[in-house]
């Protein structure tokens, strides 16, 4: 508690709102103890009533402001156990008249501000939400009917039958309709355990509405201003309020709370097979994609490799057939793997652009740098997605009549890989096999880094009459 209090006493909004609710509360004391001093009346008798009702007051305030308001943020399904206690605590304490009326009202709409600023993503926190939820609503609901022309036995009839009837939805919908699909049970099992709770209910409300009747207080209120003063009347009332109770949890509360199951199961469903659905397409995908890349860079290898066969360069031919095997290597061993090391990744990019280097050796007009980190740490990364961009630029960026330039720059940076290609554009000849063949393309790359590291990675590529560019960061993981 005093861990939450300072985590959240920094926050300016939080502090601001501390002192003005002390304020109003000190300021309530000061105005009651005036007022029982111009009555006559200010003794320790008529004195501690009134203190101990604000002190129960602020306490419950700190509790929702530093305790509850926490743990509806949390992730965890701990911190939230106790905020029924906290509930029926502050219920009954407005019930009894401890709690000032319009302090209650007040407190209420705490609650709600709890509830609609709550984690949403903590799936254990339902049952929690929703009764901080309905016991807000009761509050106002019962302060707005006292102040509106209702009949007494409505007003009964909220302030008493309505809490066992959130009591027991809450109960039906969180423990017993969850049992039924954990323990393969039907129907029947919820209506005979419902049957079975409806007399308990009918005996609590009996209870309460006892408690409140004529002389027969069983429960102490201190004489605090502006308290709920409840007196149920004579016996009548108290057997109407248990009709009313009983025909109120069968044929309201009972169906309603098997109704909103059922509504609320066949929602998660929809979205569990939705998510299923997009996973398979997703996979699906993926596998396409996938399926297109291995043939590809082997024919542009192999272009490559043929290239440099006709230039008639024994020593470079063979170069290039060991280049050729380490990726072919690569291809079978690594590329069918869904993550391999940054570090293999890039050895397979080297050998690659030192490929194609043989290709342009000759070429004085061709100019290629690399400026590629030497990393041997533990990332890892989904292969084949940074050659994509390279053999781009190689494509379109190499001419061997026409001054070109390609620049391949990898840095990592923490777990984070920055990724830049400049090269030159040139037109491709007609009769270069490469024209007319598509590839895997940059849209497949996209699509890959969107299926694969969605909001994890950063693409930007930019192109003009002679030149493009392309920069890659991408946030990758490491292999523990």
């Amino acid at each position: 508690m005093l861990k939450q209090f300072n985590l959240k006493f920094k926050d300016d909004a939080v502090r601001i709102e501390f002192w003005i609710a002390t304020g109003f509360i000190v300021a309530a004391v000061l105005i009651s103890i005036l007022d029982l001093g111009h009555q006559n009346q200010l003794s320790s008798e008529t004195l501690m009533p009134v203190l101990f009702s604000y002190l129960i007051t602020f306490t419950i305030y700190l509790l929702l402001c530093f305790y509850m308001a926490p743990a509806f943020e949390s992730e965890s399904k701990a911190p939230l156990q106790g905020s029924l206690f906290l509930l029926v605590f502050m219920a009954l304490g407005y019930l009894v008249g401890i709690i000032n009326i319009y302090f209650t009202a007040l407190l209420a709409l705490k609650l709600l501000y709890i509830y609609f600023n709550r984690n949403r993503q903590n799936s254990d926190s339902a049952l929690y939400s929703e009764a901080t939820l309905l016991t807000a609503s009761w509050i106002l609901i019962t302060v707005g009917l006292l102040y509106l022309s209702t009949p007494l036995m409505m007003r009964f009839y909220v302030l008493f039958v309505v809490p066992v009837a959130i009591s027991l939805y809450l109960y039906a919908v969180h423990v017993v309709l969850p049992t039924l699909k954990s323990g393969n049970r039907n129907i029947f099992y919820y209506f005979l355990r419902m049957l079975v709770f409806i007399p308990l209910s009918c005996i609590a409300v009996f209870l309460i509405s006892l408690s409140f009747k004529g002389a027969n207080h069983v429960l102490v209120r201190p004489m605090a201003n502006a308290v709920m003063i409840i007196d149920t009347g004579d016996d009548n009332n108290t057997q109407f309020l248990v009709v009313l109770n009983f025909f109120t949890q069968l044929l309201l509360v009972m169906p309603l709370a098997l109704s909103t199951y059922r509504r609320r199961n066949m929602k998660n469903q929809e979205e569990i097979k939705m998510l299923k659905t997009e996973l398979g397409q997703s996979d699906a995908n993926l596998n396409f994609l996938k399926s297109q890349i291995n043939p590809h860079f082997l024919f542009n290898a192999l272009n490559t490799l043929y290239g440099t066969a006709l230039q008639e360069q024994a020593a470079r031919t063979g170069e290039g057939i060991q280049k050729l095997g380490e990726m072919m290597r690569f291809m079978l061993e690594e590329n069918i793997k869904d993550t391999i090391t940054l570090s293999r990744d890039i050895e397979y990019l080297k050998n690659y652009i030192l490929l194609q280097k043989l290709r342009s050796a000759t070429s004085p007009s061709i100019v290629i740098e690399t400026d590629i980190e030497e990393y041997q740490g533990p990332l890892i990364i989904t292969p084949m997605l940074l050659i994509p961009f390279v053999e781009n630029a190689f494509k379109h960026g190499i001419s061997l009549q026409n001054s070109s330039h390609i620049k391949v720059a990898l840095q990592v940076e923490g777990t984070t890989v920055y990724f830049d290609v400049h090269n030159s554009i040139h037109s491709r000849q007609d009769n270069d096999p490469e024209k007319e063949r598509g590839g895997i393309g940059l849209e497949n790359v996209k699509q890959r880094l969107n299926l694969l590291y969605p909001n994890r990675h950063e693409l930007v590529m930019r192109e003009n009459a002679r030149e493009f560019f392309v920069h890659l960061s991408i946030q990758l993981a490491a292999n523990h």
